[in-house]
């Protein structure tokens, strides 16, 4: 099988193209940096160093005795480019994680959210018109986020994607039942832009029969992967700044250094986890199984469990025999929520994901622990 990975120099796309060419298909990586030229302008870094993204495939190729190619390809803007290497290398899957990844820079100012939006949409739907005109039938795997749906309490179980219902006839019959999407609800710029990425998708699925997966996935937490260990010039970059840290990851930081750990607001809100090990597992069999329902979109809930922030904050401050310390929330959304989540095609593809525990905890600050001498104290809490 030959995979094209959009995105594939990032936190989730790297160790993604890692591990599917470990598995032997033909990998391809298509990725402009532009994540890294966003750290130089917020002035953060990995924790852990990275390789240049030349000498990263050039580590692999040579550890593991598989080759992965690379193009420097902005998708967003060169359209033209991505026709042509769709019709170059002709790929049985394109793994699609080109995007601006996070909902604080989203937010952050005027400029960045229409940067994410901008990229986001034009990188979707360049890729789609673009998998169109180079006559690829590939099947197109679409990294989303379960936050399209919001995060506002809803009183049942967010379902995959779709919502089975009976609507009302002018007489007061009942008509057959029917299936459709589920209402979205998006809370920043980024979540707007997983919305309309999907409707976008829908579209092209319908009118040109692209098969496609929507993988709506939950914040997503740790380091190492199976492949990132086979060697240190494999390392996976890791985030802990405000910005692009993700909550779990950033409370490993903390935790390690001693320093308090950061709850927003009341702590009160919760929000759908998944380990970066799992987000490979999960695509590697949704690549396995690619959708049969002809003109829809499949949707997975890439979620394995659902937390509270406060009792995330309480393991990771008992856990680091640490404080927790309540700051007020720079972000514009419910000062609180309970949700859950319908993960079952999780299980149907016999991932047994990995769970948030006193023991992944530990393992997560030892690691941090291991590099925490190249932290920046005064980027693990926001600034207003």
């Amino acid at each position: 099988m030959r995979s094209l990975i959009l995105g594939g120099d990032g936190y989730c796309g790297w160790p993604t193209a890692l591990r599917l060419s470990a598995r032997g298909m033909d990998v391809s990586i298509v990725d402009n940096l532009s994540r890294r030229r966003i750290d130089r302008d917020l002035g953060s870094d990995s924790l852990v160093a990275i390789q240049d993204l030349e000498g990263r495939v050039a580590a692999w190729n040579e550890a593991s005795g598989k080759r992965i190619t690379l193009h420097n390809v902005d998708v967003a803007e060169d359209f033209g480019a991505l026709v042509d290497l769709l019709a170059t290398f002709q790929p049985d899957s394109v793994v699609h994680m080109a995007e601006q990844r996070a909902v604080p820079y989203s937010m952050m100012s005027s400029a960045a959210g229409q940067y994410t939006i901008r990229n986001n949409l034009m990188a979707t739907t360049n890729l789609l018109a673009a998998m169109v005109e180079a006559k690829v039938d590939a099947h197109l795997v679409h990294i989303g986020s379960v936050g399209v749906y919001g995060y506002e309490t809803l009183d049942y179980e967010i379902p995959e994607g779709y919502l089975n219902i009976r609507r009302v006839l002018a007489d007061g019959s009942l008509a057959p039942e029917e299936k459709i999407l589920h209402p979205f609800n998006p809370v920043s710029h980024y979540h707007l832009t997983k919305a309309l990425d999907h409707l976008a998708i829908a579209y092209y699925a319908a009118k040109f029969g692209v098969r496609a997966s929507d993988l709506h996935q939950g914040t997503v937490w740790g380091a190492e992967t199976l492949e990132t260990l086979v060697d240190p010039r494999l390392a996976n970059r890791f985030d802990y700044d405000t910005i692009y840290g993700t909550v779990i990851n950033r409370f490993a930081v903390q935790a390690a250094l001693g320093k308090p750990i950061s709850v927003y607001g009341t702590g009160n809100q919760t929000r759908g986890f998944i380990h970066i090990d799992d987000v490979l597992n999960c695509v590697e069999a949704v690549l396995a199984s690619p959708p049969t329902e002809d003109g829809r979109v499949r949707v997975v809930n890439q979620v394995a469990q659902t937390m509270r922030i406060s009792d995330l904050a309480d393991l990771f401050a008992r856990t680091g025999n640490c404080e927790i310390v309540r700051l007020p929330s720079p972000r514009a959304e419910p000062p609180g929520n309970d949700m859950t989540v319908d993960n079952i095609s999780v299980h149907n593809f016999g991932v047994s994901p990995i769970q948030i525990s006193e023991e992944t905890v530990r393992n997560l600050i030892n690691y941090v622990g291991r590099h925490v001498d190249a932290a920046n104290p005064d980027l693990i809490y926001p600034n207003n």
